[in-house]
């Protein structure tokens, strides 16, 4: 199995975002000619500028960084981060929500198909 490199995951995101490397070069406050090399993998950027050009695409650094598959947007994640901060009993009640919602949507979708 190849791994997707840091530059292949952002140029995919900057590009699913619809932002041209100077686009996001200028957020970042730098030139759009490094976005370009941390793309073809030419360099790698500090985790300092990983992690922001992480939270200008509104993303997860962990995806970007390759510890994970799943793109998590800032939205995602902050309602995650929430639910973490809930106290036990209310994180237990709400997980058993969740759970009872996803197993009706699976049974919906297994009956059909």
């Amino acid at each position: 199995m190849k791994q997707i490199t840091f530059g292949k995951r952002l140029g995919e995101v900057r590009k699913d975002k619809k932002l041209s490397q100077d686009d996001l070069a200028k957020k970042l406050d730098m030139q759009g000619a490094v976005i370009g090399r941390y793309e073809r993998d030419e360099v790698k950027p500090s985790i300092e500028v990983a992690a922001r050009i992480a939270q200008v695409l509104g993303i997860s650094l962990d995806y970007l960084v390759g510890n994970t598959d799943l793109l998590l947007d800032a939205d995602v994640i902050k309602k995650i981060q929430e639910i973490q901060r809930l106290p036990e009993k209310d994180r237990d009640h709400l997980f058993y929500l969740m759970e009872n919602i996803l197993q009706n949507v699976k049974a919906k979708k297994a009956f059909a198909a």
